[in-house]
């Protein structure tokens, strides 16, 4: 499963961005980790396939996940960003349903999101 991510980018505290990825087949859980320097990787928020959500208390009604299946992409809508926001985004893929406990098995590279103060 190759996975294709964009977006990302340089925005001040307050504003929004715009995750997507796409991946290459039809797979059950998608979702977005994140690693900031010096820091463990966490994981951000996932969807699987039949539309369930989980986000981390960090992010909660600041961020949402959402999934078009047909096209096989996930999309996070990122709002009221704040500097603790800034890290390496990663898009990860799983065709189980263990991949809360187990990690996900596919990975993207990650695209850096930068929030300034």
């Amino acid at each position: 499963v190759q996975l294709q991510a964009s977006g990302g980018g340089l925005v001040q505290a307050g504003g929004s961005l715009r995750l997507s990825c796409a991946a290459s087949e039809s797979i059950n859980a998608m979702g977005w980790y994140r690693q900031a320097p010096g820091k463990q990787r966490e994981l951000v928020a996932a969807i699987t396939s039949g539309g369930s959500t989980h986000y981390s208390d960090s992010v909660k009604g600041r961020f949402t996940i959402s999934r078009d299946n047909a096209k096989n992409t996930i999309y996070l809508q990122m709002n009221s960003l704040k500097p603790e926001d800034t890290a390496a985004y990663y898009c990860a893929a799983d065709h189980g349903s263990h991949w809360y406990d187990n990690g996900m098995d596919y990975w993207g590279k990650g695209t850096l999101v930068t929030v300034s103060s």
